[in-house]
């Protein structure tokens, strides 16, 4: 259960081997988190973010394999990773997602649909079955890591803004459906991450890093913020952003892709 500082003292992290995930955790593990169980695609990077746990203050980190490209698994993974944490889960951190190709998975149907498979269907089917375990235990939070990306989808990268739009709008419906059953649904809208995922790209304006973004996610858990926005400039950005008519739109996001 959560400590008497409402800080999550058991977490479940989906795609725990991210950049992303690996700094929310650390910061969770600092801030007393106690067990941990970290679900991801590769062992070796899963043992990586169990040691970074252990050496930050958690005292039992198990693991779980899964692949997101497959989401016939997604209900298995979910309920493997609420065994191992044991009876009470206080938070779930979702961060499943790939950036991948756009110039490449645009032309190929087999890549198109492997990114919508990772981007959306494995997370909704994950979060179906951890929406009916929480709301049967009567307690829960969860954070799913969605993107600025989903506000306005821009061209560059439409395969990658489209499927994190629809999770993050289905994520908004979710958490509404949560409202009087004592589990919460917050939404991380991160801007461009220095990280594996974007490594050789160019910094666009308002980059930021993981362990920013990491900060930004453990005060919004303890305001309990909506919507975590990283960094919180861009809130107020994507407001202005989101109403430019499409030709301006577009003028502004190909200069900014070059």
């Amino acid at each position: 259960m959560e400590n008497a500082f409402g800080q999550p003292q058991t977490v479940v992290v989906l795609a725990g081997s991210s950049d992303i995930a690996r700094a929310i955790t650390k910061k969770l593990c600092a801030a007393r988190a106690q067990t941990v169980v970290l679900a991801g695609r590769n062992q070796e990077l899963l043992d990586e973010a169990r040691n970074e746990a252990l050496t930050n203050g958690a005292s039992r980190v198990d693991t779980v394999i899964f692949d997101a490209r497959d989401p016939s698994n997604a209900e298995r993974t979910v309920n493997e990773s609420f065994e191992m944490a044991g009876e009470v889960v206080d938070l779930v951190v979702l961060a499943v997602g790939v950036l991948g190709d756009q110039e490449r998975f645009e032309n190929d149907a087999t890549l198109a649909a492997e990114m919508a498979t990772v981007n959306f269907t494995w997370p909704v089917a994950a979060l179906a079955r951890v929406r009916s375990l929480l709301v049967t235990q009567g307690s829960g939070r969860i954070v799913v890591i969605s993107s600025v990306a989903a506000v306005r989808v821009r061209r560059a990268k439409y395969l990658y803004g489209g499927t994190k739009a629809g999770l993050d709008r289905l994520c908004i419906g979710l958490a509404d459906s949560l409202e009087g059953t004592g589990v919460t649904l917050q939404i991380v809208r991160p801007g461009h991450v220095r990280s594996k995922m974007t490594s050789g790209m160019k910094d666009p304006p308002f980059a930021t890093g993981v362990d920013d973004v990491a900060n930004d996610v453990v005060k919004g858990l303890a305001d309990r913020r909506a919507v975590i926005w990283s960094p919180p400039i861009l809130r107020y950005v994507f407001f202005a952003l989101r109403h430019l008519p499409a030709p301006l739109w577009r003028r502004v996001t190909d200069e900014a892709d070059r």
